[in-house]
């Protein structure tokens, strides 16, 4: 195919772009929302949201990496890539019709489903939308330019439209339907582009079986991971309270923009990895992994201690004084940002594209286990925080697996890797803070912005004194590289 291919720095660049519009986006709404429809209607709306997650997941089956990495491997072939693109889309086809009349079923069957009918019916639209939207073959193609405008376009129009509409408690359904325009509103859009890409025209010998065994060993490791990122939210709901749940959702939501942010390397790397396996450039498959790694970890400890500090600050000027139950929660949760963005590296970047997914699902299947063990322990007594405190285990075990079960690949570049001087460089940061953080007296956004000048800025320092090679490629100019020459 002729479609030009950006470098992993134009990629990365782009993803940040979007990162930061995933980021800019909840920043401004949240605490708008939060004080409008407080803890219950946010509880209500989120509840709803991860229910029908679950079903999108089944619908989706594996086809979300799977897809990536099998369009990935083929794309320099347009007839090739046609093919692959009509198999999926056929499968995935079939799943999302069952998966939605069973959903419809469950509506007006379910007594908490049936009684917000509307609200459930608004959070399955994406169920639809999603397969429409074939992320995944833009993401194997390196579109990431087209993936962040259109997002970043559709998060502007949602945005806009939730400061006129949403301006009652009972508008939470109005704010459930503009979150999913912001979320898949563009899907329609990438269905009709795809003439771009690939062919329509209908293939003698369709091949429905070779992908089958891979998507549904990618969908049992997707069913586990969501075990450990929805059950917390829906067992909230159930044993709890829609209170619980919104006040639960509050840390949850600044630990998903942290987590985007320390991915947003990461998840520009399947299809360039998956493309060097099919090459067999090991060299450069190794280069990527030590990138990713490193950077993980240099944007994974400042942000995930930073945030757990100054959570307080964090939830009164994002949510207000009606979410302080959340505190502990955040404190907790924002901790496991450093292990869910490795394993996103040794895991998804890393084994999916060796063909060794089984292993990713064994990683996963721990974490699940353990994670609804300690959620059925923990919720009861300590609500919010003990979803937190067991979600956050279940990712350190999930790593724990994934580095004894790559230990064969991770050997090879483990001498490149820098956690330790990472994590020395974020307690040398987070010693002063401390002290800071207990003398300031202002309101919450100037002492965040105190804070965090004082954290970034001693990080930042000593990076350059050590001559850092990551703080290197992100300044990248003349002066910066003099100095580091020396």
């Amino acid at each position: 195919m002729n479609q030009k291919l950006h470098s992993v720095k134009y990629n990365f660049i782009m993803n940040f772009i979007l990162t930061a519009s995933n980021f800019i986006f909840p920043l401004i709404t949240f605490p708008y929302v939060s004080r409008i429809l407080l803890a219950s209607g946010n509880g209500k709306v989120n509840f709803a949201a991860s229910v029908a997650n679950y079903f999108m997941m089944v619908a989706s089956l594996g086809i979300p990496t799977y897809g990536i990495r099998a369009c990935a491997k083929v794309r320099d072939d347009k007839e090739a890539l046609s093919k692959t693109v009509q198999e999926i889309l056929i499968i995935n086809f079939v799943s999302t019709a069952l998966v939605t009349l069973t959903y419809l079923v469950c509506i007006f069957t379910v007594p908490k489903f049936a009684q917000d009918k509307i609200l459930y019916l608004i959070e399955g639209i994406n169920i639809v939308l999603n397969m429409l939207g074939v992320n995944w073959l833009y993401q194997a193609l390196e579109q990431y330019d087209y993936i962040t405008a259109r997002s970043v376009v559709f998060k502007f129009i949602s945005m806009i439209l939730m400061f006129i509409f949403v301006q009652q408690q009972k508008d939470y359904r109005i704010y459930a339907a503009i979150t999913v325009l912001a979320a898949v509103g563009s899907n329609v859009l990438n269905f009709v582009r795809l003439r771009r890409f690939i062919v329509f025209k209908k293939f003698k010998n369709y091949e429905f079986k070779k992908h089958l065994k891979p998507i549904f060993i990618l969908f049992a490791q997707n069913v586990t991971v969501s075990i450990y990122t929805n059950l917390d939210t829906v067992m909230l709901g159930f044993m709890k309270s829609d209170e619980a749940v919104g006040l639960y959702t509050a840390a949850v939501k600044v630990k998903g923009v942290l987590l985007s942010i320390v991915a947003s390397l990461g998840n520009v790397l399947l299809p360039r990895m998956s493309y060097y396996v099919k090459k067999n450039a090991k060299e450069k498959f190794y280069q990527l992994l030590r990138l990713a790694l490193n950077a993980e970890l240099f944007m994974a400890f400042p942000l995930a201690i930073y945030f757990s500090i100054e959570s307080s600050n964090c939830i009164l000027l994002l949510a207000g004084k009606g979410y302080l139950g959340a505190i502990p929660a955040m404190e907790i949760i924002t901790v496991a940002i450093i292990p869910t963005g490795l394993t996103g590296v040794i895991g998804i970047q890393t084994l999916t594209p060796l063909n060794r997914e089984k292993q990713v699902l064994y990683s996963v299947v721990v974490g699940a286990v353990s994670d609804f063990v300690l959620n059925l322990i923990l919720i009861p007594e300590w609500g919010a925080a003990g979803a937190a405190l067991a979600t956050t285990i279940a990712e350190y075990l999930v790593l724990l697996v994934q580095i004894i079960l790559a230990s064969d690949i991770l050997k090879n570049v483990a001498h490149d890797i820098h956690l330790i001087k990472y994590g020395l460089i974020t307690a040398a940061s987070t010693f002063p803070t401390l002290i800071i953080t207990q003398r300031l007296h202002y309101n919450v956004f100037i002492n965040l912005v105190i804070t965090a000048f004082v954290f970034y800025g001693i990080y930042a320092v000593i990076l350059f004194i050590v001559k850092d090679e990551l703080l290197y490629r992100v300044l990248d100019n003349k002066m910066t590289r003099k100095f580091l020459r020396q």
